[in-house]
């Protein structure tokens, strides 16, 4: 009897509240996005600051040394030495893509490890709709670089100088950011 009661009250009250039943959607972003998550994401990629470029460096765990199709051009000079080295292969770093797969996967987030393929996952935001942990792209297709949009106009990119916090680049940009938090 008691559940019956509660059940009542319960419904009375729902409908008796005015725009409750009825209410629209929230407009994005939705509530439930989990600003734990992006905070997550955007913790780890700061804290890489200063950590060398390394063609295809990086990984879920951090830092690696580089790997790519400089690693095949190495060979011996005349007088023995090793020449072809890529100095970014051997260096144990990061390349922008692989950042951002160690910076989502604090979130438990896996992410493809090219940036043209990071640009196909998530949903595409004009960049005027961009939030903190939103991926920006550059390049066709986001086929040049990725960088983490950090908020305040400012951006966590890998360049030949490393990991470094900079304002947003819009030259050469893709059209869309990626988010991958919702």
């Amino acid at each position: 009897m008691r559940n019956i009661i509660a059940l009542a009250i319960g419904l009375a009250l729902l409908l008796a509240t005015p725009g409750l039943a009825g209410a629209q959607p929230y407009p994005y972003p939705r509530p439930l996005r989990s600003q734990k998550a992006v905070e997550v994401v955007i913790a780890r990629a700061v804290s890489q600051v200063g950590v060398p470029f390394s063609y295809g460096g990086g990984d879920v765990n951090g830092p690696t040394r580089g790997s790519g199709p400089a690693a095949n051009a190495i060979g011996l000079d005349p007088q023995g030495r090793v020449v072809g080295l890529d100095p970014a292969l051997d260096t144990v770093g990061f390349d922008a893509s692989g950042l951002m797969v160690y910076a989502f996967a604090g979130a438990g987030i896996k992410l493809p490890r090219s940036s043209g393929e990071q640009y196909k996952v998530g949903r595409k935001i004009p960049p005027n709709l961009a939030l903190p942990g939103d991926l920006i792209f550059y390049g066709p297709n986001g086929t040049q670089s990725v960088a983490l949009f950090i908020g305040n106009g400012r951006m966590v990119e890998v360049g030949e100088n490393g990991v470094t916090i900079s304002p947003v680049r819009f030259n050469n940009m893709a059209p869309y950011l990626i988010r991958i938090i919702e």
